[in-house]
């Protein structure tokens, strides 16, 4: 896995300045953009000492492939919890002062989708946000496009076998919340308030089997309508700010 990302874009870049400019390798910019935006962007480089290097539109077109580049590409590091594995989920629950809150995204393949829930995730106050490595997608310039900026704040780790990491969860006191379309109970009925994990499914298939039967509740979002369920990362979102309500109403 390579510990460096392309990221594209002015608020994906801007974001990566104000976080973790220290993690920013390189700068392209475009050389026929002069607007006030693009030059605060470059007095925010300048102020770190980072050379800029002009181009043009297509040469920026080839760096970010298909996605719209808004005339900024950046090479970064990724920080050291975004390529971990076990020990690095082990360092952040070690380092907490306040019960775990976590997110599982078992299986989520759309960057567009990872990229939305990093977002929520850095928004509810996430520690950590798990996913597999196998039929899962990483880190890419479009997530972090999408994250705007939460792709550099929330700690990604992908590990090799999620079903273990899930039981060594437990073994820490950890609840598992699975989210499951067929649960019993509502995600309304559980309490959240304590070390938890939401565990969402894939796009489509929703939870695997392992995954299922490792959580400790699984629960349903009502529906009152005529679709059967909603993009998983609006469910995501509705989790996490549930979990949010709760636990702000016991403080």
């Amino acid at each position: 896995m390579s510990d460096t990302q392309v990221i594209y874009g002015l608020h994906a870049v801007t974001t990566a300045f104000k976080i973790h400019p220290e993690l920013i390798l390189e700068l392209w910019c475009d050389q026929s953009r002069h607007d006030a935006r693009m030059q605060q962007l470059l007095q925010q480089a300048q102020a770190f000492g980072l050379k800029v290097q002009q181009a043009d539109r297509d040469q920026l077109q080839k760096m970010a492939g298909t996605a719209r580049h808004q005339g900024v590409v950046a090479r970064c590091k990724l920080p050291r919890t975004k390529s971990g594995s076990e020990e690095a989920l082990d360092t952040i629950l070690e380092d907490l002062a306040e019960p775990a809150f976590l997110l599982v995204l078992d299986g989520v393949q759309d960057p567009h989708n990872l990229g939305a829930c990093l977002r929520s995730a850095d928004g509810a106050g996430v520690h950590a946000v798990i996913a597999p490595r196998d039929r899962a997608v990483a880190l890419t310039g479009t997530v972090a496009k999408v994250a705007s900026g939460a792709a550099h704040s929330v700690p990604f780790v992908q590990v090799t076998n999620l079903a273990r990491t899930l039981r060594a969860l437990q073994q820490r006191g950890i609840w598992l919340v699975g989210a499951d379309g067929e649960a019993e109970q509502s995600l309304y009925d559980v309490d959240l308030t304590g070390p938890i994990a939401i565990v969402m499914g894939a796009e489509g298939a929703g939870l695997r089997r392992l995954t299922r039967e490792c959580c400790d509740f699984l629960v349903r979002l009502p529906m009152a309508g005529v679709v059967e369920s909603l993009n998983v990362s609006v469910a995501t979102g509705v989790c996490l700010y549930e979990a949010v309500r709760q636990r702000c109403h016991t403080n």
